[in-house]
């Protein structure tokens, strides 16, 4: 029998390890993002394999493949449907914005008589039209860069897609690979930290899932009630968007406050420019609701975790990190507790709060899966 290693050398290995994990993950860090991503699409995804495989009988890899390539055709097929009515859209919007671009000129030609205050803002009009004029000419080289930005997204986008796939695939092996790390005395433990990290996670899709469909049932009711054209499209994309925190909804605020400016109210006697007005305030009152009060409570509940400290978290991974931190970071918190408690339990000397009842359910469900199989085999 082979002598084991001194405590010198372990200790040396493990601290190696750690300097070229570290290394290897920081000039690697671009891979992340496209990884996050994939892995959420595939955890949104995987009811669908679990639907296939209960309702149809379908084994594991048929239902994967069924679910994923349905899903990229129709995602691949979008744009084709919707392409021609876009560029349609592009066309009559672009109209409309040289209509009002030359409308705003003719307005700034005169003077603009407040009371007894006149305002003359005709000697800025040249540099009004030197100011387009530049935009207008730097355009085929933003182009270039769009192009370019454009050549690495559709990388990313390949990427992201594969890894849907093989995370679809290959989950299982991936997540049994990870607790087999543990030693054997805590791979129980392992996989109850697992199992409630799991359930953390689930509750906090629930509740964006929630999030969403409030979010677009309250802006389209606020839509239909001040007349804008389009209320139910433009609701149900807020909502829609309401996954991408802050960014989303002001997305779809804008695309209403250009339906606003061109097309108006249907039945407010107001201006277009009054109209676009209150769109943004009521955007403001509304999204600042759903910001200050609703999505602490409803992810804070759903993930046992103070309703401050959701918001705060958001706020700053908005801040610094961008958008993708934004919609991970409230469940990576949750996740990071639940092992830094188990991690307090075994420095303090004291036994770990762990949930013994998902344990007990996922032992029901791997005694199901056993008997199932058996019955197959002994069928064949």
């Amino acid at each position: 029998m082979r002598e084991k290693w001194s405590t010198p050398a372990r200790y040396l290995t493990l601290i190696l390890i750690i300097i070229f994990i570290v290394t290897f993950g920081w000039y690697t860090r671009p891979m992340f993002q496209p990884l996050i991503i994939g892995g959420l699409i595939a955890y949104i995804m995987m009811p669908l394999v679990n639907l296939m495989k209960d309702r149809f009988g379908l084994k594991h890899k048929p239902a994967v493949n069924l679910v994923y390539f349905l899903s990229l055709g129709l995602v691949l097929a979008s744009p084709v449907l919707f392409i021609p009515e876009l560029i349609t859209q592009i066309q009559v919007f672009s109209n409309d914005l040289v209509h009002i671009y030359e409308e705003a000129l003719l307005f700034l030609s005169e003077p603009i008589r407040i009371g007894t205050v006149v305002l003359d803002a005709s000697d800025y009009l040249s540099e009004l039209e030197s100011s387009v004029l530049a935009v207008i000419t730097s355009l085929p080289e933003q182009a270039l860069h769009i192009i370019e930005s454009t050549s690495r997204n559709a990388a990313w986008f390949f990427v992201i897609i594969v890894a849907v796939y093989y995370f679809l695939l290959d989950w299982d092996k991936l997540r049994e690979l990870m607790i087999r790390q543990a030693p054997v005395a805590y791979r129980r433990d392992a996989r109850m930290i697992f199992l409630e990290i799991k359930e953390l996670w689930a509750a906090y899709l629930r509740s964006q899932i929630a999030l969403m469909a409030i979010v677009g049932t309250v802006f389209t009711i606020a839509w239909f009630a001040i007349g804008l054209p389009g209320a139910l499209i433009i609701g149900i994309l807020t909502g829609l968007l309401n996954i991408i925190p802050d960014v989303g909804p002001m997305v779809a605020t804008v695309i209403a406050i250009a339906v606003a400016l061109l097309e108006g109210s249907l039945f407010l006697p107001i201006s277009n420019f009054w109209f676009a007005l209150l769109i943004f305030v009521i955007f403001l009152v509304l999204v600042n609701l759903k910001n200050i009060w609703l999505r602490p409570r409803l992810m804070g509940r759903s993930v046992d975790l103070h309703e401050g400290l959701v918001f705060v978290a958001i706020m700053a991974a908005v801040l610094l990190q961008g958008i993708l931190s934004a919609i991970v970071i409230v469940p990576v918190i949750a996740s990071t507790l639940v092992i830094g408690r188990y991690l307090r339990a075994g420095i303090m000397g004291t036994e770990p709060d762990l949930r013994e009842d998902l344990y007990e359910v996922w032992e029901a469900e791997q005694e199901k899966e056993e008997k199932v199989v058996e019955e197959k085999i002994k069928e064949e």
